[in-house]
């Protein structure tokens, strides 16, 4: 199962979910504003594609933070805290099958070699 992790208002995520649609592939939804996100998540994600990706230092959140906040962020521990208080900085979306993290962000080529074999 395909679980797509982000926000609904989200351009990427919904780029994603359009071409998981016109490939018929099933997914399921989490809306991580309204439903959460976990540290074992975060830590998983990051795992998988490193925090310092996971963090989303280019949107709109990050730069709201303070620079008291931005610098507190110094490693992976750091920026799950973050995130955690702030999940419009985690980017988006995180898609992960069979419980495993593989896709982060949007791009069409790596959508299909990813989840189309």
């Amino acid at each position: 199962m395909i679980k797509v992790y982000g926000i609904p208002n989200c351009n990427s995520v919904k780029k994603a979910i359009t071409w998981l649609k016109d490939n018929d592939l099933e997914y399921e939804f989490h809306d991580f504003k309204k439903e959460g996100v976990n540290a074992d998540q975060l830590k998983s994600w990051s795992v998988v594609f490193g925090w310092e990706h996971v963090l989303n230092k280019k949107g709109t959140t990050w730069r709201k933070l303070d620079p008291a906040q931005q610098s507190a962020v110094q490693d992976q521990e750091s920026a799950i805290t973050t995130m955690l208080a702030a999940t419009s900085a985690i980017k988006r979306p995180v898609i992960v099958q069979d419980e495993q993290p593989i896709l982060l962000g949007f791009d069409e080529a790596l959508y299909a070699q990813k989840l189309k074999s």
